[in-house]
């Protein structure tokens, strides 16, 4: 056969731009999605692949799957459902390290043998990070042993990597008989033991020197401090009506006038969350708030005058055995911050109440901290001075327009990122049974006939309407889109190797070499030739580029192809050397802050120890 199957110049433009691609990122000087987007703005410019075919990779389905799954995963931090299933996790494991890294990897394995192992790593990156938190370890290393994990786990069953699917396929449509479900599994166990057993001393020794980083604290624990410096937690309180009690019902904040009658000020109310798509379930009140019979109020105010107002309307304290009866604010949709008066402010030696502050941006102000004291009584009545800072409950909407005030004032820390690191624990229930149905509906995808893309990309719609994540901008923020970039901007080069005939020579030459020397010999050659193609391309394609190979070379030597198409799918899946290899590898890159060379340090090595198991067990299993 021809050397290549096109022109002899675009063969060495692609050998060229692949070899400086590879280089690119083993210098590790330019950021990875920059150099797969160079490499394909070359091969695009070069005449090598036309626009459609350059521009494909971000529209394959696994991209656009990754983009939804990484809104899920978000989700399900946001929810604090992640932090839930860490903290049940962690119960088994503890604290050890040793421990953690063996649970890792076995959870990861069994949910990647019946889902995708993209899908895997979305579900489960957010959880891994927070039980990392937890127990105080880097998530370095963790994130690596979960990709590897979850493509380990994709070689237990037929489903569980495309791959299987892909040889199975050829098979089938060749007249043999198909592998079954668990076909994979016996190969797939004793690779996963040799993954288990190499892969915990290659961390700790090529990641062992990596220590915990830096974390910002939970927004929840820093905005519960500032209520505890400021000595709010002890004044506020949860108040409600009797069961059938409708005392209040339809009157306004206003007609009340708690604060001139009692000194006490109602900072928010609690209602019923009627549907899942519902926005609020905290409403900061004003004069015109009108009150509900299932309200719960949360007030500010010294016990004996909350006591007071609670007997004339007849509501009651709610009992929390744990705070004495007194209230915990929530930050879901309500926010605290502190604001420094400048000196250029016009609201210096005027009132809160003069000023219309309230009324301006709906933010209730809770204490002054003036030359280190607190004030607490008539702060809306009292002159503001220079210096001063207050302490502002209110809507992070509210929160947020006043922080663009900078000649008056400044709010100390980010409203937005206060807001969006919030825990919406009233959530988790909800981001759950999305999270459980996105997975049911993709093991079950082929037998109801939905797309798993369709799938994950409505489970991340229904996560953003459902307010599971706080916005349609925090979702955007969510996507780790140097992961995306990178796989998407890479996907072409499979193209370009393929349409100049590059790997076919390459695969061809390798396996034909090695007849001579019998069948396992021949195996051994598509087995590198498969995990060298699959380590700078996607294991699907490469898969499809072996699977005629491998049947081919089985053909020559009068065996069975089945053990061949064995090789090919376990070689294809069974890539960690890089990490544009598997999405997986990808995905985890930036949460473990790992560079190209991370993954040639501790991936090499196992996917050649691998390679070599699998070689010998295949033949025992599937008879050559």
């Amino acid at each position: 056969m021809e050397f290549f199957s096109t022109s002899t110049g675009q063969a060495a433009i692609v050998i060229a731009v692949f070899a400086l691609t590879i280089v690119a990122f083993v210098v590790d000087k330019v950021r990875s999605d920059i150099v797969a987007l160079c490499s394909l703005a070359l091969l695009l410019i070069t005449n090598v692949l036309t626009p459609a075919e350059a521009l494909a990779g971000f529209s394959n389905s696994a991209v656009v799957m990754m983009i939804g799954l990484f809104v899920v995963g978000g989700a399900v931090f946001q929810t604090g459902l992640a932090r839930t299933i860490s903290g049940r996790l962690l119960k088994l494991a503890g604290r050890s390290e040793p421990k953690l890294f063996f649970l890792v990897m076995i959870v990861t394995a069994v949910v990647a043998a019946f889902v995708s192992n993209t899908g895997t790593v979305a579900l489960l990156l957010p959880i891994i990070l927070a039980m990392a938190k937890s127990a105080s370890i880097s998530p370095g290393k963790l994130m690596m042993p979960l990709a590897f994990a979850s493509s380990m786990g994709g070689l237990l069953t037929l489903i569980g990597t495309p791959p299987n699917l892909i040889v199975d396929g050829y098979l089938r449509d060749n007249g043999r008989e198909g592998f079954g479900f668990f076909s994979f599994l016996p190969i797939g166990l004793i690779c996963m033991a040799v993954g288990l057993l190499m892969l915990y001393p290659l961390c700790r020794f090529c990641l062992g020197k990596r220590t915990k980083e830096t974390t910002d604290t939970d927004a929840d624990d820093g905005l519960a401090a500032l209520l505890h410096e400021y000595h709010i937690d002890d004044l506020v309180f949860r108040l409600k009506a009797p069961s059938g009690s409708a005392h209040l019902e339809g009157m306004t904040v206003g007609e009340l006038a708690i604060r001139k009658h009692y000194g006490v000020t109602i900072l928010e109310v609690r209602r019923a969350n009627r549907t899942i798509f519902s926005t609020n379930i905290q409403e900061a009140v004003d004069a015109s708030t009108v009150l509900q019979a299932d309200d719960t109020f949360y007030v500010l105010g010294h016990k004996e005058q909350v006591e007071a107002f609670a007997a004339d309307h007849n509501l009651c304290v709610f009992e929390d055995p744990e705070s004495d009866g007194k209230g915990k604010l929530d930050f879901y949709e309500i926010g605290l911050a502190e604001v420094l008066i400048s000196p250029e402010s016009a609201l210096i030696n005027r009132t809160l109440r003069s000023a219309h502050f309230k009324e301006r941006f709906g933010v209730t102000v809770l204490a002054v901290k003036r030359q280190g004291k607190y004030l607490f009584d008539n702060v809306l009545d009292t002159p503001v001075k220079n210096g001063d800072m207050l302490l502002v409950h209110g809507e992070w909407r509210g929160i947020e327009s006043m922080a663009k005030k900078n000649r008056e004032w400044i709010v100390i820390g980010s409203p937005t990122e206060d807001a969006e690191s919030v825990a919406l624990d009233h959530k988790a229930p909800l981001a759950a049974a999305i999270m459980a149905l996105m997975v049911g509906c993709m093991v079950f995808a082929d037998q109801i006939g939905i797309k798993p893309v369709a799938v994950v990309i409505l489970a991340g719609l229904l996560m953003v309407l459902t307010r599971c994540v706080r916005s349609v901008d925090a979702a955007y923020k969510m996507i780790g889109w140097e992961s995306i970039v990178l796989i998407a901007a890479m996907m072409p080069m499979s193209t370009a190797l393929s349409k100049t005939g590059i790997s076919e020579w390459i695969a061809t030459s390798l396996v034909s070499g090695l007849h001579a020397y019998g069948p396992v010999a021949a195996m051994a050659g598509v087995y590198i030739v498969t995990s060298v193609l699959s380590t700078f391309i996607s294991n699907s394609a490469t898969a499809i580029l072996v699977a005629p190979i491998a049947w081919a070379a089985a053909t020559q030597l009068g065996v069975s192809p089945t053990p061949f198409m064995m090789t090919a799918a376990v070689a294809a899946s069974a890539c960690f050397a890089t990490p544009i290899c598997t999405p997986p590898n990808a995905m985890v890159m930036n949460a473990g802050h790992y560079n190209f060379m991370d993954y040639v340090k501790v991936g090499l090595p196992l996917q050649i120890v691998m390679g070599i198991v699998a070689i010998l067990v295949i033949p025992l299993f599937f008879p050559l």
